[in-house]
Parts: C-alpha cells; structure tokens; sequence
C-alpha cells in the first residue's frame, strides 16, 4: 500500500497552498520538492516552501472594488495557507498586502513540515508518474528533465515568456534628507499610516538621464535559444519600458502623481519608489524595477537615483525564462491532464501568473482532488467568483493559440447587468461574487470536508 493518497510535486505558492488543503482534508500528501535535495533554480535563494522570488507583494487587498483582492477574500473564507501566513507576517504597504518574505516563507514550511498528513520529501521529479493521483506544481522553473517529460506527455512545445527581478536596497543605505515617507495620495492602507514607501524624486534632467542609462547599460546576453523568448508584461524589465518612449515610465512605476514631496510641496517629475520587504524594515525592494541590466551596470545607474547615491544591495535584479503549458487545449474543467487525468497541473505553469493567483489555482485543484478521492464530484466555483472566473479563462475561456500568462482582472468576469453604471461595477462583481461564493460553499458543503 503507497504511503500517501496523492504526491504533489512542487512545493512553492500552489504546491504548498494544495498540500495544505489536502492534508486538512484528511488525505496523506507526498510533496516532493527538489530545492533542498542537492538542487536549484535560477531565481530561488534557499529552500523553503513558498519562497518569494520576485516581489513580497501580493498587491491589492481591497476585496471591495480590486479583483486580487476579491481573490484574496475568497482563498481566506476556504482556509488558504498562503492567506493565513500571508496575514499573520504583513509589512506596511498601502492599500496592498505586502509580506516579510522570510517571516512568510518560513511560516508555511513550519506548518507544512508538522503536519501529520503531509511528509515534505527533498527529491527532485524528472518524469511525471505513470499511475497514482498527481498533482503538479512546478511553477514557471520546471526542472529540464520534468519539463521534457511534460512536453512528451502533452505532444505541445511548451509556451515560454522571460520574467524579472527588482533590486532590495539596505534601509540604512537611502538618504533620507532627499527621500521622504508617504503613499500616494496619502492613502492609509490596512497596517500603516499613509506614509508607506519611501520616495526618490527626479527632476525633469534626472529623470531623462537616467532613462538613457537604462537603454545604453549592459544588460543580459540571452543564448540562441532565448532570443524570441517574450517578456511578461505584467512582469516588464525597467529597461525594456524605457526603449518604448522616453516618457513611459513616468507614467509607469516612475509616476510622481499623488506624491507631495515635503521640501518642495509639489509632485515631483518623476519618482522611484521603495517598498518595505521585511518586518524589521531593514530592506526595500525597488517598486517596479525588475531588471535584465547586469550587475555592475545595476549598481552603477541605480546610485545615480537622489536619495540612492551610497545604496547598498542586498540582492540586485535578476532575469529568468519562465515556461508554461498550453492549458485551455490541455486540461479539463478540473484542471487534469487530458491525456493522463490522473496528472492535474496547478499555479504558474497553467499560464496564471501572480503570487495569490497560482495559490488559488493551487488551492482549486486541491479540492477537486479531495473530492475525488472521497469518490465524488465537486462542481467548479462559479464564473462570478474570482476563483471561478480565473479557472475558466486557464481551462477554456482563453484561445489556446494566443494563450498568455494572466493575473486575475474583472475581465474574466460574465458581465454585470447593462443597468449598473460604470462607477459601481466593481462593487457590483465583487458583492455578486460573494453571494456566488456562499452558495458554492453551501452546494459542496460533505463533497469537500
């Protein structure tokens, strides 16, 4: 007899966050997870589970009019992990939910690893199991020798797209007779008191010299196979907005609306700002500014930002070339394998794309999974709800030939009734799906215990 119901392999956002509510469940779990087992990716620093590697933020947490935050609403009210530590680990951030990445990490893996259901295996997973309930989690840095057995199993080339990362700069580094605290338009957000970021200002000069440095700087060689690899939007080195006009990032992460800087009272021309990253706020990650600049050439501009002269780095910015699978030709509405249905896939290698979005994704497929191994069928949530509206774009609401990554958006949503007018649509998706999501809780209610 096996030692466990169902493996799952992966143990970042949604691999963690399936885990989790499967053992909750009461099913036995196998989470086999490489990092920590002699192995790496190109992105990841240690070897906890649900390692933040781009971003501490899970953006908006206003689950009134935001759609992640909806997301958010509706992952709390069915037990979400990721949500629950997520919670108890939170830095100030504005109207986002923003984390201490260790703090969080750390968390999930302390619950994970003293689970009585779940046994946490450091191995790494070259070939998809041929016979036993599966659920894989890999995320957009799927091993080599997984990813061919994925391509092999699916007969599609596996879709790939280049995603960046942001430099975290030392606290004590950043002067602040230059920088100043607030969030824009002052907003206090959930933790906080509206005083959140800390703000570099540019002037009209700065800022244009330094978009200049940002198209001239030596930046990443990509190897033959990388060269039509395309960028994320979503996810865009720095450098690369800069080559599409010299005022698109004032419009972008460098927008200096909303932001009062106190020695002048006015907004300034152009504004980089940093977010805490940690709870002793000694680091602070540069909003917006992933980067494929080398390194050298990263410390060499980014010191010429007022306010960021003597920074010193605690991790510079990074690419990494993400890969996904063509999930509305591939899998069903129960996010399983067509040509192998015992295999279901979750999080980012579905071509969702966002920290909360592949937890949820990763949290879906978990229940669908319970309930078949209790012998039953558990119906999808409902296209109102966030979950429901994400799982439908994944599983065929996308056109396969065009399919890319997605992060949740009001979008995916069924349409709200002509009559609603355009200022209360979003409270309106948002109170819809709330009411959705209750009955669902109520309909599967003994399907998922």
């Amino acid at each position: 007899m096996a030692d466990h119901d169902i493996q799952i392999i992966g143990g970042g956002l949604a691999g963690s966050e399936a885990a989790w509510q499967l053992a909750e469940a009461g099913y036995r779990v196998r989470l086999s997870e490489m990092r920590g087992g002699g192995d790496m990716t190109p992105a990841h620093q240690g070897d906890t589970l649900a390692e933040m590697v781009c971003s501490n933020s899970f953006r908006s947490d206003d689950g009134d009019s935001n759609a992640v935050g909806l997301l958010h609403r509706e992952m709390r009210a069915l037990g979400s992990i990721i949500m629950r530590e997520a919670d108890a680990t939170k830095v100030p951030a504005g109207s986002a939910l923003a984390v201490d990445r260790d703090l969080f990490s750390g968390g999930v893996t302390k619950l994970l690893s003293e689970h009585p259901n779940v046994t946490v295996v450091r191995e790494r997973i070259d070939t998809l199991p041929p016979e036993g309930m599966t659920i894989v989690a890999t995320g957009p840095l799927t091993a080599a020798g997984l990813a061919e057995s994925i391509g092999a199993a699916t007969g599609k080339d596996a879709l790939a797209f280049f995603d960046a990362i942001a430099p975290i700069v030392y606290r004590d580094s950043i002067d602040m007779d230059v920088a100043w605290m607030a969030s824009r338009w002052d907003k206090v957000g959930p933790i906080g008191d509206g005083k959140d970021y800390i703000n570099c200002p540019m002037d009209k000069d700065q800022y244009h010299a330094f978009v200049q440095g940002l198209v001239d700087g030596d930046k990443t060689d990509f190897k033959d196979w990388e060269t039509d690899t395309p960028y994320f939007e979503g996810c865009m080195p720095i450098e690369v907005m800069a080559e599409r006009g010299r005022e698109t990032l004032r419009f972008g992460p460098m927008k200096g609306v909303g932001l009062d800087n106190p020695r002048t009272g006015r907004w300034p021309y152009a504004v980089v700002q940093l977010r805490q990253d940690n709870a002793l706020g000694t680091l602070w990650n540069m909003v917006g500014f992933q980067t494929k600049l080398k390194h050298a050439a990263q410390v060499e501009l980014f010191r010429t930002i007022p306010g960021l002269e003597k920074a010193e780095f605690a991790r510079l910015g990074g690419l990494h070339r993400n890969s996904f699978i063509r999930s509305p030709e591939l899998l069903d509405g129960q996010l399983r394998l067509k040509s192998a249905p015992h295999i279901r896939f979750a999080g980012q290698i579905t071509g969702c794309e966002g920290y909360v979005e592949s937890a949820a994704i990763g949290l879906v497929a978990a229940r669908f999974a319970a309930a078949e191994l209790a012998g039953r069928t558990l119906p999808p949530p409902p296209p109102e709800t966030a979950l429901g509206a994400l799982l439908g774009h994944i599983t065929g609401g996308a056109d396969a030939a065009s399919y890319q990554p997605m992060n949740v958006n009001f979008g995916l949503f069924p349409p709200l009734a002509e009559d609603v007018r355009k200022k209360d649509r979003k409270l309106g998706y948002t109170r819809r799906a709330g009411e959705a999501l209750a009955e669902w809780i109520k309909l599967t209610d003994g399907v998922v215990t």
